[in-house]
């Protein structure tokens, strides 16, 4: 199979060409072993036993090998974590390991190897590295100081966009058949329940209860509900829930196969915007996962309302698995750019922003999601309304959208079809 370019490519060789090692961390099929495999002159396969049996014989093999060396699925072996550590303290030169790991080991490694081992998070395809279209608007350009130029013009319909939910960010899956994806998708989470959780460290006890609370969450993506109605929805009508406890197993374990990818609540550091809630705002890794838990195909998104419990979240399933795909990409533009994505929400729930993108000295962009090709003026005010409160701390504002053109409004907030946001 071809190699598609992956935004992290750069991220990975920058770090590789000034530290000795590297965690590509994020869940399995998301690429991580074909990125990695790029860079690297010496590859160990961890979850291949003969491969896992001869290091264990010999964990000091990895020095002798050419680097960098390429430790994939290491979690599977976690002592492999401080043996290179220990490497790298004796010898720090650059680009030596990479530590390619679908999940967070059930037995932690002794140290952290903070200093030494940089972690960099890998996730599913944003919207620009599948290549439907050129992006014509640059994160990177909003995040600047000086005004983005916002302009191009999209092909792309609602039906296109809610084909790419479907689909999925997984390299290998989106190129399979619509019937085929649906399958290798579900199989993909019947492992997770089958096979991934015993692997983290906790024993299943009710694979049901488990698929119910997965469904559940997937109903309340791009929201803040609370963990309790996630409960109650995922078992109503039974009398027998599971346990505060147990559901933040199912979250503890989920967060270490980084299929959990929450948006946490703003907390500014430059101004005193006050009353903000710092309850996260729930996603999946990738939206085709949440639609494949909900049962609904691309077409199911577009003609049905009622998906899923409505008591979970306001408005259509297509609305906030949409917000889910905008997420997913300005997360890796974000990324790329060193910045990092929040969302804004007021204790009372009267002003709410869907993504704050922060630069590290503190100034934003804020962006708005909607499931429209036009954007009138009350779609814009709680961004209109965040620049009075913050100012010159707002770099930029814009209203991401499924529509045709990318355009200033004349208050200078920018519209910006997903298609046509990147790097």
């Amino acid at each position: 199979m071809d190699y598609s370019p992956r935004i992290v490519d750069a991220e990975l060789t920058a770090l590789l060409d000034g530290l000795p090692a590297v965690a590509l961390d994020g869940p399995k099929a998301v690429g991580k072993t074909a990125t990695a495999s790029r860079r690297a002159a010496s590859v160990i396969q961890l979850d291949d036993p003969d491969q896992l049996a001869l290091l264990q014989a010999d964990r000091e093999r990895i020095a002798r090998l050419p680097r960098p060396v390429l430790l994939d699925e290491w979690q599977m072996y976690p002592t492999i974590w401080d043996t290179v550590r220990r490497g790298v303290d004796h010898d720090s030169q650059p680009g030596q390991y990479i530590l390619a790991g679908s999940a967070s080991p059930a037995m932690a490694p002794a140290h952290s190897g903070a200093g030494r081992i940089v972690h960099l998070r890998m996730r599913p395809m944003a919207f620009s590295e599948r290549q439907l279209i050129p992006p014509t608007v640059s994160m990177r350009d909003l995040l600047s100081d000086v005004p983005a130029a916002i302009a191009g013009d999209s092909s792309l319909t609602l039906v296109d966009y809610a084909s790419e939910i479907t689909r999925s960010g997984f390299p290998a899956i989106r190129l399979q058949t619509e019937s085929n994806g649906a399958a290798t998708l579900d199989g993909y989470l019947a492992a997770v329940v089958e096979h991934d959780f015993p692997e983290a460290g906790y024993t299943v006890r009710r694979p049901a209860a488990l698929r119910a609370w997965l469904a559940a969450y997937a109903a309340a993506s791009s929201t803040t509900a609370s963990y309790d109605s996630i409960i109650r929805a995922a078992t109503p009508g039974e009398a027998a829930k599971p346990s505060k406890a147990t559901a933040q197993d199912y979250r503890e374990v989920l967060t270490k196969l980084w299929l959990l990818d929450q948006v946490p609540g703003w907390l500014p550091s430059r101004n005193r915007l006050a009353g903000l809630g710092q309850a996260p705002k729930h996603q999946l890794a990738d939206p085709a996962l949440a639609a494949r838990l909900l049962r609904v195909s691309a077409d199911a998104l577009i003609s049905t309302a009622d998906i899923g419990p409505a008591e979970l979240r306001d408005g259509p399933m297509l609305g906030a698995l949409f917000e889910s795909l905008v997420t997913l990409s300005a997360r890796v533009y974000a990324q790329a750019a060193g910045a990092s994505v929040h969302h804004l929400r007021t204790h009372r729930g009267d002003r709410e922003v869907d993504l704050i993108i922060e630069r590290p000295d503190g100034r934003v962009v804020a962006l708005e999601v909607k499931l429209s090709g036009t954007v009138e003026d009350k779609d814009t005010r709680h961004l209109r309304w965040l620049a009075g409160e913050i100012g010159p701390d707002l770099v930029d504002a814009a209203v991401i959208t499924t529509g045709k053109v990318a355009y200033r409004r004349a208050d200078g907030i920018a519209v910006i079809p997903l298609a046509l946001l990147g790097p």
